[in-house]
């Protein structure tokens, strides 16, 4: 089976990279299901790279019916050491305009029903969350966003990602409680992808591609399904640049993260006392503790 250090998650409306060379199309099954699709593995700037389509590439998953921990697990069995998240977003302050990209260092957790953990089962382990993506990976895919002087797009380097239940957008109020709480973007899916790479010891940085206002904007439009469409259309292809240019950067440099060794003081349970099952589980991600 092909291996890949880097991985890639796209999000609504990117459903393949087109650069990607060589493909292979890999079907895993995991100790926690299936993962959202096959993933697609090939070549991008001369290293393996994997890529997923999070809602399945015919856009068949509500964020809530997501396969999270699936697809992390897929991704660490792939050997990914490094993944990069794209993901659509509602912009909840006025300086990200529709179309403008976002390096998201932040979040906060909205989400109800939602299996954010590979553990459990007799084994308990405790992640450190202060900064929840990889500040290295984030800077690379900062400076790539920003190299490539996408025309009438900006590039934050930082913000907030406010992950919702869904799948309905927001209501106006609160919309605007999330602004009271400093929020910058809204989004779906991505904090559960955080803390369980996280736990798999995979370095992890988003890419949020802003589409909308939400709902808070007395200016503009309410959310519709056809003004996120149109502009998920737009975003697709600056999204495919940046990532290229990301993976470009990441393959001449391929860093040692925090975020590699992320569980070798978050394991409260002595392996010795944990149950037999529970350790064949969990051996992709517990092997070099055990």
């Amino acid at each position: 089976m092909s291996k890949a250090k880097i991985g890639i998650i796209g999000g609504s409306g990117l459903y393949k990279m087109e650069a990607l060379k060589d493909v292979e199309e890999i079907k895993l099954d995991t100790p926690f299901g299936s993962p959202s699709d096959a993933f697609i593995v090939g070549t991008l700037e001369g290293i393996q790279v994997a890529f997923l389509p999070r809602h399945n590439r015919n856009h068949t998953l509500l964020p809530s019916e997501l396969p999270f921990r699936a697809n992390i697990y897929g991704m660490k069995s792939l050997g990914v050491k490094y993944l990069i998240s794209a993901s659509a977003v509602g912009s909840l302050k006025e300086e990200v305009k529709p179309l403008d990209l976002l390096v998201v260092d932040q979040f906060i957790d909205r989400t109800k029903d939602r299996i954010s953990t590979f553990f459990g089962e007799g084994i308990v382990a405790h992640i450190t969350f202060e900064n929840p993506t990889c500040p290295e990976l984030a800077k690379i895919l900062a400076d790539a966003a920003e190299s490539l002087k996408l025309e009438n797009v900006n590039v934050h380097r930082s913000g907030t990602y406010l992950c919702m239940e869904g799948p309905a957008f927001s209501t106006k109020a609160e919309s605007n409680l999330y602004r009271s709480w400093g929020a910058t973007v809204i989004g779906m899916t991505n904090l559960p992808e955080a803390k369980l790479a996280r736990e798999a010891e995979i370095a992890y940085a988003t890419l949020a591609l802003s589409t909308d206002y939400d709902c808070w904007h007395e200016e503009h439009d309410s959310v519709t399904v056809e003004m996120v469409v149109n502009n998920l259309n737009k975003n697709v292809a600056n999204a495919q640049k940046v990532i290229q240019e990301t993976v470009r950067i990441l393959s001449k440099n391929q860093f040692v993260s925090d975020s590699h060794s992320a569980l070798k003081d978050a394991i409260f349970t002595p392996l010795d006392k944990a149950p037999t099952a529970t350790k064949k589980k969990l051996e992709l991600l517990l092997q070099k503790y055990i």
